[in-house]
């Protein structure tokens, strides 16, 4: 159990980070009535989130390495800038258990859980040990680094192919490999160790048994410093490219409550077991059965908290600002209520007609949607242009409604209406896996969207975007034309009939 704090109020946060969790976490601040710190690398100086807040410091050239990575240069802008707190968001140092411990030595407080809880259950090796000491279902497999290709081959004999290796330090679906038979191994070994090598700094690599065609489901949790902890539901995270998600929604179509209330004291009873703090997500893997196994804790808050968010009604970066506080949680466990449906659309800067290639530059034109149940998280504008060195989230598209079903038609009619123009986005993607029967009826696991793209489409997205391109161009000439016989337009339709309307009007 941690130990008991004193409440303390914050004046000024430092927020670690960038692009739209930087923004998110900036609007909380404002709400909260705390003064906001930027950061930003050479190529973010324009960067939303840094216009926004209510100061902002260079942290150094383009590279990750060189600006949000150095731990040394967030703590000494904290210093100068006077921040209390530093919060990370989610990637780079969030999960980083030496830099929550210099925060800490610098009497700065680190906006997450203690570097003791990140190193019992940020490695994922560790976390696999402490789960079974809390009697917490896993997968068979290691719960150590392997030592050599001969202990893998040992380890995979006993629990029997499919295996997976996995990186012990990793995430993001880097240093994975499923390897379906022994010949396989040797390669598969020795590629996960290398890639993980590159990625994490570390060629840890564990192997566990492969659950085939499984659901992924996590279990946000929350827990105070006066040793209280609170589970908030599950979210469903099936939906997944190369094991990264796509779309994620709360609640999960197949959970019950007795398997929730299951997955969620299984969760709570890992996280208190590390004297964990803050926000956090316990990750599981579902069969068919209903059988769940542990998979991991990320020991930060997750891309899509915002779903969680919507059908709890509670605020999780406010609920973590006020946690690290040393404030007592404000709920309890009975008063927390599941209510309606929420889906949330990854959107990237990325090229999915050209394996899904990263699409950086200039965005020449923006139509954000709107209307009722539809939330945006994002950190972009018109005119921005987006770089090419990190992650190409451009923003988090988030659509809540009463049931799954009108979720997913909202979500349909927001993508309908939101154009980004100048670069190459997945937008048109979405409104195909939405439209796909399989995921209507929620018959979905970890493989469906590698399935779903072996599958032609009906109407590729390459397509889709050339006859809006066409028509655009035909509506702005019609436009031209109705304009100069003095003629009242039409209502537009759809995105694309707007924006053609706006570039007529102009010339």
């Amino acid at each position: 159990m941690p130990k008991k704090s004193q409440s303390r109020t914050f004046r000024k946060v430092l927020i670690a980070n960038r692009g739209e969790i930087a923004l998110r976490i900036g609007r909380a601040c404002r709400e909260m009535g705390i003064a906001s710190v930027a950061v930003f690398s050479d190529v973010d100086r324009a960067a939303l989130h840094v216009l926004e807040a209510d100061e902002a410091y260079r942290l150094g050239p383009a590279p990750a390495s060189e600006s949000y990575l150095r731990g040394d240069l967030l703590l000494d802008i904290a210093r100068r800038a006077g921040a209390d707190a530093i919060h990370p968001g989610y990637g780079f140092l969030s999960e980083n258990a030496d830099f929550s411990e210099a925060c800490e030595q610098a009497g700065i407080k680190f906006i997450g859980p203690p570097a003791s809880a990140m190193c019992a259950l940020g490695s994922k090796t560790r976390a696999r040990q402490a789960a079974d000491k809390v009697g917490m279902p896993r997968t068979p497999g290691s719960t150590r680094g392997l030592a050599s290709l001969e202990e893998a081959r040992k380890v995979a004999e006993q629990i029997g192919y499919p295996v997976m290796l996995k990186a012990a330090a990793g995430g993001g679906g880097k240093g994975m490999r499923a390897v379906t038979r022994a010949q396989e191994l040797k390669s598969a070994f020795e590629g996960a160790q290398s890639e993980a090598e590159r990625a994490f700094g570390s060629s840890e690599v564990y192997l566990e048994k492969l659950i085939e065609r499984p659901r992924h489901i996590e279990i946000q949790i929350l827990a105070d410093e006066h040793g209280h902890c609170l589970y908030l539901g599950e979210r469903e995270c099936s939906v997944q490219r190369r094991h990264q998600k796509v779309i994620e929604e709360a609640p999960s179509a197949v959970v019950t409550h007795d398997l929730r209330r299951k997955m969620g004291e299984a969760a709570v009873r890992l996280a208190q077991s590390a004297g964990y703090t803050n926000a956090g997500t316990v990750e599981f893997l579902l069969d068919d059965e209903q059988n769940f196994y542990f998979l991991e804790m990320n020991t930060r808050l997750q891309v899509e908290h915002p779903v969680t968010e919507l059908v709890t009604g509670l605020d999780l970066v406010h609920l973590q600002i006020r946690i690290a506080q040393g404030e007592p949680l404000p709920i309890t466990q009975k008063q927390i209520q599941l209510r309606g449906h929420a889906i949330e659309c990854r959107v990237y800067a990325e090229d999915p007609e050209n394996g899904f290639f990263p699409s950086p530059g200039k965005i020449t034109r923006l139509l954000q949607p709107g209307g009722p149940g539809i939330r945006e998280d994002c950190g972009i504008y018109e005119g921005w242009v987006v770089p090419l060195d990190y992650d190409p989230m451009l923003s988090k598209l988030i659509a809540y409604a009463p049931t799954r079903e009108a979720a997913i038609a909202r979500m349909l009619r927001a993508l309908d209406e939101y154009v980004i123009g100048g670069i190459r986005t997945n937008l048109a993607f979405f409104r195909r896996i939405l439209n796909d029967p399989d995921f209507q009826s929620a018959s979905i696991d970890t493989g469906y969207l590698d399935r779903l793209l072996l599958q032609p489409p009906e109407n590729s997205a390459a397509s889709s975007e050339k006859h809006e391109e066409i028509a655009s161009i035909a509506a702005a000439i019609f436009e031209s034309q109705r304009a100069a016989v003095g003629a009242a337009p039409p209502p537009p339709a759809n995105a694309w009939q707007r924006m053609a309307r706006e570039e007529g009007l102009r010339r």
